[in-house]
């Protein structure tokens, strides 16, 4: 413990000297591990009824507390001074009554997390849900009489006391075994304890809530990482749609549908989509006659593009309005009077908001281009959007435009005071000829205070997925800023399998983990080479994390042209890791099966299978994990370190028993940063 402290202090040291020195010949300095965790990160923006308001979250970690907070703030959308609404505890989910006068919101400031409202006013928060197991994800009704939201409840139990003497019986239990029949008995972080997420609905005045779903044995929604809304009232208030995947092997199904349900409950939920792949995030146009939505056509294949979908409700007919569209639709959201849809989608490194006529063979346009924006929502006269924007040298913050995009202008300002005092320099787009030469967009990030008459060691860093992206945009768990901020050349490569190059780049990853895209990025670090001669080529690390973990693993086996390597939660031995990871269409999809019915390819593309020369090149590795990690367990992590140890090479493993895929609690995030630092300093510097 004394060592690791020690090591903590010594890396913060080192960034908190340099930044001194560097301000005292400069206005600005470089970013720290200490700004990153003070920036206030913002989201979710919600413009009020009458068009004059607009709600958001503000989270910022309490490095003390070592949690995140989360607040509800309000700004004026002519722009002006933001105001904070709530204090206690954490709160999220800003949402609007149709009328104006409440703003309701989740929040587990009583223990349980209930659904409160609010006035914008401010005052007192008002709880609206009671329910012993909580609620969340919440809806107004349009006519503002009813809530809709979900709570993980018993499927077999007929009513809230039959849940909460369940839950009691568990606590009170001393044996905690996990015992299960079937697959999909843990995600992510959590193993399953018998819980489904059902669909409720309550009176808005805070009667008794009434469960739409009942005795429903799969969940409301199904689990999925940062897809849209996936519930949404009729404009009539009388009828909720919902997205749910039924399918009994759900470790091996993407199969999510499309379900109404009347708000009595007087029937049950009717499927009204039966694609094999993925439906989700239904939007009921303002009109009543649609609902679109969006929808893979690949069963099993998680990052099959998103097209966008129109559900006619007079003939129960689907309508692709983006058959020719080759990028995902994200986020759709419709204008007020039911002619348009808005979303966004990825574009080279991107995120611009697109606009399409809501009918069949119409093209989408982009209104909004050249930044990385998100969180897209529209007034309810349809003249504004507000929406979140960033980019790698500034963190996200609230933007409005007109509904043409015209007019976009900055409306928060909640980091400006510290953004003044550190140099940021923005990323630097640049391409080249990969595998088969294809063009390959990188980017790159200079060190603050640069002086092109100096050399810099390069940070190579890769992203996870294996499907995803870099993006010029603003993060957290890994903040190529404060990597640069030592004195590297960061540089970040979109090879194949990234989103944002149309869909048959993002397919050429699957089953062939380690060819075409370990191609890409080799010859992206030589394009960097070639193009900025202020790159030390005597001084390179690579560090990734998830398929970038795989990625680092897959380089300590194949070249030792980098000095140093990081490898967080990487897939080592791709056999050993679909025994033990949840989402079993992820693996069966990317190898071509089982690794009983095509074992071949899941050798072929294992780092463990060339663990030989990992002795031969001697890369000095960091290895991190999560114990939570269920996705990639942990295991993985510790058979490289093994690899490594029993081979001679210098390594280091880190573990966070509390933290799953990512690191999350800002204490433990301070520990990684400093550790991934000191690491490249060590080998580099």
């Amino acid at each position: 413990m004394r060592l690791v402290a020690r090591t903590i202090a010594a890396c913060i040291a080192v960034l908190l000297t340099a930044s001194a020195a560097s301000a005292q010949a400069t206005e600005k300095r470089a970013i720290t591990f200490s700004d990153l965790i003070a920036i206030h990160r913002i989201s979710d923006p919600q413009i009020s009824p009458d068009g004059q308001w607009i709600a958001y979250s503000v989270a910022t970690p309490d490095l003390n507390a070592n949690k995140m907070s989360e607040q509800i703030w309000i700004v004026p959308v002519a722009g002006g001074e933001s105001r904070q609404l709530t204090h206690d505890g954490s709160n999220e989910r800003p949402r609007w009554s149709p009328d104006g006068k409440e703003i309701a919101f989740v929040s587990s400031r009583d223990g349980t997390q209930q659904v409160f409202s609010i006035s914008p006013e401010g005052g007192e928060a008002v709880p609206l849900t009671f329910l012993s197991t909580g609620a969340d994800t919440e809806y107004w009704s349009p006519d503002g009489k009813w809530i809709a939201f979900v709570s993980r409840v018993y499927p077999d139990c007929p009513d809230d006391a039959c849940n909460a003497r369940r839950d009691q019986e568990q606590q009170n239990n001393k044996v905690k075994a996990h015992v299960y029949e079937k697959l999909l008995y843990r995600h992510w972080t959590d193993w399953w304890d018998g819980k489904r997420s059902h669909l409720f609905i309550a009176p808005s005045n805070g009667g008794a809530a009434r469960d739409l779903t009942p005795g429903a044995d799969y969940d409301v929604p199904p689990f999925s990482l940062d897809q849209p809304e996936a519930i949404a009232f009729s404009p009539d208030s009388q009828e909720l749609c919902f997205t749910a995947n039924t399918d009994k092997d759900e470790a091996r199904s993407t199969n999510g549908d499309l379900f109404t349900v009347p708000i009595t409950g007087a029937s049950a939920p009717k499927r009204i989509t039966s694609n094999p792949a993925d439906d989700w995030g239904p939007e009921y146009s303002p009109d009543g006659k649609s609902i679109a939505y969006r929808a893979q056509m690949q069963p099993g294949y998680e990052s099959d593009r998103w097209r966008l979908m129109l559900y006619n409700r007079s003939s129960g007919k689907s309508t692709d309005l983006s058959e020719n569209f080759d990028r995902n639709v994200e986020s759709p959201i419709w204008s007020p009077d039911s002619k348009t849809i808005y979303f966004q989608t990825e574009e080279k490194a991107e995120a611009p908001i697109y606009a399409i006529a809501a009918g069949p063979g119409n093209t989408p346009k982009v209104i909004l281009g050249g930044t990385f924006n998100g969180d897209l929502t529209i007034s309810a006269d349809g003249h504004t959007l507000a929406f979140t924007r960033s980019s790698l040298a500034m963190p996200a913050e609230v933007f409005t435009a007109n509904s043409d995009g015209s007019g976009a202008r900055q409306i928060t300002h909640q980091n400006d005071a510290l953004l003044s005092t550190l140099d940021l320099p923005p990323a630097e787009p640049f391409w080249f000829s990969g595998a088969g030469g294809t063009q390959v967009e990188g980017l790159l990030l200079r060190p603050p205070h640069f002086d092109p008459s100096k050399k810099y060691p390069l940070l190579f860093l890769i992203h996870g997925g294996p499907q995803g992206e870099w993006d010029d945009s603003w993060g957290y768990r890994w903040n190529p800023q404060v990597m640069a901020a030592p004195g590297y050349v960061a540089v970040m490569i979109n090879p194949r399998g990234s989103f944002g190059y149309g869909h048959k780049f993002t397919e050429e990853i699957s089953r062939d983990w380690g060819g075409k895209v370990y191609e890409d990025l080799m010859k992206g670090v030589d394009a960097a080479l070639a193009k900025y001669p202020f790159i030390d080529s005597s001084r390179m690390a690579a560090a990734g994390g998830s398929f970038g973990g795989y990625m680092t693993d897959w380089i300590a086996t194949h070249t030792g042209r980098f000095k140093c390597l990081i490898s967080h939660a990487g897939p080592w031995d791709e056999t050993s890791m679909y025994g033990s990871t949840e989402e079993l269409w992820f693996m069966e999809w990317e190898f071509g099966g089982t690794p009983y019915t095509n074992p071949e390819l899941y050798r072929k593309w294992s780092p463990s299978e060339y663990a030989a020369a990992l002795g031969k090149f001697k890369t000095p590795t960091l290895v991190i994990g999560g114990e939570l990690d269920f996705r990639v367990p942990y295991t993985q992590d510790l058979e490289f370190f093994t690899a490594l140890q029993r081979q001679g090479v210098p390594s280091k493993l880190v573990i966070f028993p509390d933290e799953g895929h990512w690191v999350l609690k800002p204490q433990n995030s301070q520990l990684w940063y400093a550790t991934f630092l000191g690491w490249l300093a060590k080998y580099l510097q």
